[in-house]
């Protein structure tokens, strides 16, 4: 984990989180979040993993998150660019970008990367990149994985990343769960029950809406309110293609898929 200040996490002072993940090297998506972020009137701002892999601004992504993020986690992208996971168990396309990123990106990158890690249940609710289970690896998409994943977390409320769907898990005191994919301008009360929260990709959204995604959480009254933010994606796909990565990695971003 690497944080500016330790205040956010510890503190049961009631705090207005800006949730976002998996930037994905998309600079473009990654400012306009952080610009709207601003307006809504943030008091923190928590990054889930997976700032590189796929766009071509690894290294612009990383010093901005690190000057932004109060909180940042690592992801599978993020790791298999250290070396720490198998670049064979990635897809054609992703190992592509991954060597690619391997080759590019500063040693500060490098060593901002090296020093966080894949959750932190420190905090007034519990985050992970990819699920409490597995924090690197596992897709939460159904309500029976998010329900397994509820039995493991000591918290009320978590927060995950990592399949760019925005989308929400609640499990009420009955024991019955229930789940439905996030369209922007969701907004939840989620004071009550058991809830697993996805806020969605910044930089590469996989739920057919293209805009960039994130989640503003208030702690106060816990409500969630899911957000969507329109971007240059011209932009970002250009970067790509003028980079030599797979031209599927750019197409994709004007489907959100």
């Amino acid at each position: 984990m690497s944080l500016h200040s330790r205040e956010t996490v510890e503190s049961d002072k009631p705090a207005k989180i800006a949730l976002l993940s998996d930037v994905h090297g998309n600079l473009p998506a990654f400012k306009a979040v952080l610009e709207d972020v601003e307006r809504s009137g943030a008091d923190t701002i928590w990054c889930l993993g997976d700032l590189v892999g796929y766009g071509a601004q690894p290294d612009e992504c990383v010093a901005l998150a690190r000057e932004t993020c109060d909180v940042c986690l690592v992801g599978n992208h993020d790791l298999v660019v250290l070396g720490k996971l198998d670049i064979a168990t990635f897809s054609a396309n992703a190992a592509v970008a991954a060597r690619w990123t391997q080759d590019q990106i500063s040693n500060d990158t490098r060593e901002f990367l090296a020093a966080l890690e894949s959750l932190d249940e420190t905090g007034p609710l519990s985050i992970y990149h990819a699920s409490p289970r597995d924090p690197v690896w596992e897709y939460v998409l159904s309500t029976l994985a998010a329900a397994d994943c509820m039995d493991v977390m000591d918290a009320r409320v978590g927060a995950i990343g990592h399949s760019h769907v925005a989308l929400w898990f609640h499990r009420d005191g009955e024991g019955s769960a229930s789940g439905e994919v996030a369209q922007g301008g969701t907004k939840l009360d989620i004071s009550d029950g058991e809830w697993l929260i996805n806020p969605g990709g910044v930089g590469q959204p996989r739920d057919g809406d293209p805009r960039a995604a994130w989640l503003l959480l208030d702690t106060g009254d816990w409500s969630a309110d899911w957000r969507r933010v329109e971007y240059p994606i011209e932009e970002a796909a250009g970067a790509i293609e003028q980079a030599g990565l797979p031209q599927a990695l750019a197409t994709r971003l004007f489907v959100g898929q």
